[in-house]
């Protein structure tokens, strides 16, 4: 009867135990013992970590810049299917508890705990994992279960309070990860069906939802039968509550997955060189701007109570609009893709007999590659890797060396398109592929050939030359400077070419002579007044496009040019606003510009570049590609035909392609393939013929410079002539620059 009495004792004291310390539990977490709870008002305001999303001028998304691929949900942006997959499987009293559901705190305590069962489900709602999911549980040793179990229970409870279940089931869909460095539905139903959650059908449905289990395990593309499995189990769950018939269910569960993955990395979608340039101005502008919403700095105190006012470019969700035209900007990447495959082949044909690494030893390359000497003994032992090419990723058995050589080979191209008339960019390729070549080529600075030589027939121009004045086609020695003589591509000399003969034909003797005779100094101050802001050498070489200039800074010097000669400086970001649509910033609208020149001078070069393509060394334009659009433009090829360029534009559109190695001795051998217009201007040709036929530009086939026939008058001449013409521009003898008439006037004095 004692040893009764004794048991009974301490059995009613083990459940006094048992019943008292979950509520001691539970008071000491409310008290604050183990961290304060957040409260209602903090709740309210709850703000989850976002992508920010970039737009093209059209409404494209371009991409995203983030930590945590996340993007939030509306209640009116989740679809019946969903919800009901949702609930079925992870909460089947979603609708009738408070975000704790008691019967199934029961269930866990009896079937569970007592009996071991562990096949009779969990008791966290969909409320307490959203809880879990907002605050991620903390370390509290050997207490940490319950007290986190009871913490998320309590917040649980406040968020009911705050929300409505169709709003806690959208805050969960944007929580809730996915695996991959992926959070919510939207995110995932993008990631593996590059589709929105509402496009999804009730199959897909099914394994995004079953996937909540376990990511990992049940991911569809690691694990394809797991996924299958889970996903029938969803559907099961959907008949099972009549959700689904059940006829349904079977027939959707013996469909095999049909997935449309897309690994969403950071540099994918479009034009990924530009946006990997904006971020950088993004993350200054972030830094610098104060929130001013109180909701917005409530939300962004950190654990100290400091409050961090600034933007995060990573976590707001703010959305950002560019001038990039998505269909442009397609135009330009398809252009390149088509161009760039082919002359890599013709490429690597060319030096199959030749050693393309002659003279570059083994430290150079490493150091060309990534700036860095690395171990001998690392080189040389090959391992199986995969890589790219043009034609998909392959496998190659390489070597450190070998791989540095295989990248190393690529040519690479950079492309830049830009609204005449407003300075919009609309396009932008820095190179072959963002995900190996991070480099951007756009930025790059380079010698960029004849596509300068422009500058320098304006400056003369500008000086009162006229397009039909003559000048000798002499090879000159020019003693002061090395004795360097340039060369022209046919290696022919003698005879006259007028202003505008020379520049259609890229003649380098009469581009130099005329650089001189204006004075280097005058063309490098109008090169500076158009936008260059790289430093230019102060030698005869110049006309010949021997500094080295960025695509970006020669895009608008052929703007101001097309624009009657004003210059507009380049305009790529829009505006940015919050995730809720407020207006953060907006770029001013530029009425105005620079002027550079007359605009007369910029009618009569638009005019002589107009016949670069009709009749120049951009005729291929007509001839090979079939653009009958009114055109103006300039080839370009650098030294040993290591730089490809071809600039052109319309009376509304202006672009410019370069083409090259990264190093300098990643060049064709001849004239043949290495001249711009067979390397560059194809990619323009390829962008340009897409753009015209595409409907929003078609206008681009009948628009016409506007040059007034007084203008047109002055480009009435031969280009060429053997003997002296009647209209003849005399040269200033080289000895009567003004170094010499300062050399002999202190010959005088003395």
């Amino acid at each position: 009867m004692k040893k009764r009495k004794i048991y009974l004792k301490i059995t009613l004291s083990a459940l006094a135990v048992a019943l008292l310390l979950p509520v001691m539990m539970t008071l000491l977490v409310y008290a604050g013992a183990f961290g304060r709870l957040p409260d209602t008002a903090s709740l309210g305001e709850i703000r989850n970590p976002v992508a920010s999303e970039i737009y093209t001028a059209d409404g494209v998304l371009m991409g995203k810049y983030y930590i945590q691929n996340r993007q939030h949900m509306d209640p009116g942006q989740i679809s019946d299917t969903l919800v009901n997959a949702l609930v079925a499987t992870e909460d089947i009293r979603f609708y009738k508890h408070n975000g704790i559901d008691t019967r199934s705190l029961a269930r866990v305590f009896f079937k569970t705990l007592l009996l071991g069962d562990r096949s009779s489900g969990g008791g966290s709602t969909l409320t307490q994992q959203l809880s879990k999911n907002l605050f991620p549980r903390q370390e509290y040793r050997i207490l940490g279960m319950p007290v986190n179990k009871v913490r998320e229970m309590a917040t649980a409870r406040r968020i009911e309070k705050v929300y409505t279940k169709d709003e806690i089931l959208a805050l969960y869909l944007s929580t809730v990860p996915f695996g991959e460095n992926t959070f919510g539905i939207k995110s995932a139903s993008t990631r593996f069906f590059r589709k929105s959650p509402r496009e999804l059908r009730v199959e897909e449905t099914a394994l995004l939802v079953g996937m909540l289990k376990a990511t990992g395990n049940y991911n569809p593309v690691r694990n394809p039968e797991r996924a299958m499995d889970r996903r029938n189990v969803v559907l099961g769950q959907m008949a099972r509550y009549s959700y689904l018939e059940q006829a349904a269910a079977d027939s959707l569960s013996n469909l095999p997955l049909e997935l449309n993955y897309n690994p969403l990395p950071h540099d994918a979608g479009i034009a990924p060189y530009f946006r990997e340039f904006l971020r950088g101005e993004l993350e200054t502008w972030c830094e610098n701007t104060k929130k001013q919403n109180n909701r917005e700095e409530h939300q962004n105190r950190d654990k100290t109570g400091n409050r961090n006012e600034t933007y995060n470019l990573y976590t707001d969700g703010l959305k950002i609009y560019t001038t990039i035209d998505s269909r442009l900007q397609q135009h330009a990447e398809q252009a390149m893709r088509d161009h760039m495959a082919g002359l890599q082949e013709i490429f690597e044909k060319q030096w199959q007999r030749g050693d393309l690494w002659k003279g570059m030893r083994e430290e150079q390359l490493l150091i060309n590659y990534d700036g860095k000497h690395r171990d001998k003994m690392s080189l040389e032992e090959p391992y199986n890797m995969e890589v790219f090419t043009w034609d998909g990723m392959q496998e190659r058995d390489y070597n450190t060396l070998d791989s540095i050589k295989h990248y190393l080979q690529f040519l690479q191209a950079g492309f830049l398109a830009m609204d005449v008339r407003s300075g919009a960019l609309k396009a932008w390729i820095g190179g072959i592929n963002h995900q190996y070549f991070q480099y951007d080529h756009v930025l790059a600075k380079r010698q960029v050939g004849s596509v300068f030589k422009p500058v320098v027939y304006l400056a003369a121009l500008e000086q009162g030359y006229s397009p039909c004045d003559y000048l000798p086609n002499d090879s000159v020695v020019y003693t002061e400077y090395e004795d360097w003589t340039p060369r022209n591509a046919g290696r022919t000399y003698g005879g006259y070419y007028s202003l505008q003969g020379a520049l259609v034909k890229s003649v380098n003797t009469v581009s130099v002579n005329l650089l001189m005779e204006l004075g280097i100094d005058t063309v490098i101050q109008l090169a500076q007044k158009a936008g260059i802001r790289s430093e230019l050498p102060a030698v005869p070489s110049l006309a010949l496009g021997t500094g080295n200039i960025s695509l970006f800074e020669m895009i608008g010097v052929y703007q101001a040019i097309a624009n009657h000669g004003v210059a507009k400086a380049p305009v790529y970001l829009s505006r940015i606003e919050t995730r809720d649509g407020d207006l953060l910033y907006e770029t001013a609208r530029d009425t105005g510009g620079t002027a550079i020149c007359q605009p007369e001078n910029a009618d009569l070069l638009t005019g002589m570049m107009r016949s670069v393509v009709n009749r120049g060394t951009a005729i291929e334009l007509r001839t090979k590609f079939g653009i009958t659009a009114d055109v103006a433009g300039k080839t370009g090829t650098t030294q040993n035909y290591t730089d490809g360029y071809f600039m052109g534009f319309t009376p509304n559109l202006v672009a410019g392609a370069w083409v090259g190695g990264d190093l300098q001795n990643l060049r064709f051998k001849t004239m043949q393939y290495g001249r711009g217009s067979f390397t560059a201007m194809p990619i323009w040709a390829g962008f340009m013929t897409g753009t015209l036929q595409d409907d929003r530009w078609s206008h681009l086939r009948i628009d016409t410079f506007d040059i007034s026939p007084f203008t047109k008058e002055k480009l009435f001449c031969d280009d060429f002539t053997e003997k002296k013409p009647f209209r003849f521009q005399p040269l200033k003898s080289i000895k009567e620059k003004p170094f010499f008439k300062k050399l002999r006037k202190r010959r005088k004095r003395k």
